[in-house]
């Protein structure tokens, strides 16, 4: 992924392999893992191949009919070699969308909203101007990135402030407010008519969690909490807010913090993810991930109805995937059809997939933003190449 493009990756790519280029490969040890029954040495060889190309070091877990198999390569620090944890947690970035999607999809099946109200309906006067127009937007254009509304991540200021080395450096704990996100969207035209057309803006789902707020009189985040991570019994996933650190058991974050992929590699764990809002804020490790995404294909987070909702998608240009509602539907070389979602932020890129039954789920980590082959180890897993 490319840091100027947000904190969080999207899926405008659907989970395909970030840009490859090589660091240091002695950094890197072979993969480790935990004994399962299931053959993972595709995945294994993937996961090295990504430590090769420059990522620090990879966390992964995969759940299937043999049992859950834990894997890492590479290290947690380059300063002192030690490796990751299979158990690392980390921030998911754009995987956040999902579990803001499914919030907002409970509401309808509890008759509290419909997909088809306008923004405008619960957030009057938000969304508006320089042509953009919350009357003439609704909710679901803004799960499936149909909206036209500007991504605020795309605003060239936004980019040199958090994303490049000067900029980060002096605001990394600055906070923002959804409002201050949405309104530096609001200063752009829009890309398109609503409805004509499809594109990943990160604005979307701060609107999302706002349209949340405006519906429950709660956070988006204390009704993830309530909804999802509760019930699900996600131990390692939250929603820092404006904490700066990840918790333990967690690796550093690096990152070039420029527009090359070349360069110094810059510590950037710390950071206040307000800059992220509801489009990218989540913390979780694999095993929650894999949980969750298992649990929402089985249809236990929600009914038939708004899981159909869910599932059905809009063409991504350029690609032989599609983009639903806060997720994607991805089909691989080998014909495996997957849902799932990948994210970023500064230092951190993350992929989960599961199939449509929820009994194979993958979920992993590269802390690193500037290399590795994500597609690469998801083909490996799922359809066993190497």
């Amino acid at each position: 992924m490319s840091v100027r493009r947000g904190p969080v990756s999207g899926v405008g790519t659907a989970l395909a392999a970030a840009t490859a280029v090589a660091l240091a490969a002695t950094l890197a040890g072979p993969a480790t893992a935990a004994p399962a029954g299931g053959d993972h040495g595709a995945t294994r060889a993937a996961m090295d191949a990504a430590v090769k190309d420059g990522v620090p070091g990879v966390a992964l877990q995969a759940k299937d009919a043999h049992g859950t198999w834990k894997a890492t390569s590479g290290v947690g620090s380059l300063k002192t070699g030690k490796p990751r944890s299979a158990d690392d947690r980390y921030r998911v970035g754009s995987i956040t969308k999902t579990f803001v999607s499914t919030v907002l999809l409970q509401l309808e099946a509890e008759g509290r909203l419909s997909l088809d109200d306008t923004v405008d309906k619960w957030l009057p006067g938000v969304v508006h101007g320089h042509g953009h127009d919350g009357r003439k937007i609704t909710v679901r254009q803004l799960l499936n990135h149909t909206s036209g509304i500007f991504n605020y991540t795309a605003d060239d200021t936004f980019g040199r402030t958090y994303f490049l080395k000067d900029g980060f450096f002096k605001h990394r704990y600055d906070t923002k407010t959804p409002k201050q996100l949405v309104g530096i969207a609001m200063s752009h035209k829009p890309l398109f008519a609503p409805g004509t057309s499809w594109s990943y803006s990160n604005t979307n789902y701060v609107l999302a969690g706002m349209v949340i707020k405006s519906v429950t009189g709660h956070s988006y985040a204390t009704e993830i909490r309530h909804r999802i991570i509760e019930p699900l019994h996600l131990s390692a996933t939250s929603l820092p807010g404006t904490r700066v650190t990840v918790p333990q058991p967690s690796s550093r974050a690096y990152s070039k913090l420029a527009e090359t992929t070349t360069g110094p590699t810059y510590d950037v764990t710390k950071l206040n993810p307000s800059l992220a809002s509801s489009a990218g804020e989540v913390i979780s490790d694999s095993a929650d991930l894999n949980r969750f995404y298992s649990a929402l294909l089985r249809g236990k987070l929600l009914p038939k109805k708004q899981l159909k909702e869910m599932k059905t998608t809009i063409r991504i240009e350029g690609s032989a995937n599609r983009y639903g509602l806060g997720i994607a539907d991805i089909t691989l070389s080998c014909g495996t059809h997957l849902w799932g979602h990948d994210g970023g932020i500064h230092g951190s890129s993350s992929a989960a997939a599961t199939t449509p039954d929820g009994r194979h789920s993958l979920a992993f980590n590269f802390n690193g933003d500037w290399s590795g082959d994500a597609g690469a180890v998801i083909e490996a897993e799922f359809c066993g190449t190497e």
